[in-house]
């Protein structure tokens, strides 16, 4: 297995997140090329795409790491991790999770959150398993009518 941090958006990336994001979620489509570029581009995100079994390998599975300062120190997040639905329960998501800890870890932040959908049961146990803990915490949302 490889992981690595997507530098510069090609043909092939804009494929794999049209085929990858359906099956994260059907509230959004998948990202354009210019979106993909500009979240690759941003200073604030890190795109992991995992290939299977090498460098050279097909992509299996993404996650975005979200890095930001705040008065309070350096905050990391986790957004987005979809392995690709064949290839599940393989340890791709645990080794895209450990990549983008460790890139956390060495920006400065304390600790890294994301959140799961409960009915995400196998999910939500890997987080566990890999020491996330559950936070109790209220979270809001405001939705924009656009």
């Amino acid at each position: 297995m490889y992981i690595s941090r997507v530098n510069s958006i090609s043909d092939e990336y804009v494929a794999a997140f049209e085929h990858l994001i359906p099956q994260l979620t059907a509230n959004h489509p998948p990202p354009t090329r210019a979106e993909l570029s500009a979240l690759v581009d941003s200073n604030s995100s890190a795109v992991f795409v995992a290939r299977l079994p090498d460098e050279r390998g097909p992509i299996v599975g993404a996650l975005t790491l979200v890095t930001y300062r705040v008065p309070t120190g350096i905050r990391a997040r986790i957004e987005d991790v979809i392995v690709e639905e064949k290839m599940r329960r393989l340890g791709i998501a645990k080794a895209m999770i450990h990549k983008a800890l460790e890139t956390a870890r060495q920006a400065g932040a304390d600790g890294v959150s994301l959140t799961s959908n409960p009915r995400r049961v196998t999910a939500n146990r890997l987080y566990q398993r890999m020491g996330f803990v559950r936070w109790e915490t209220n979270t809001y949302f405001f939705k924009f009518d656009h």
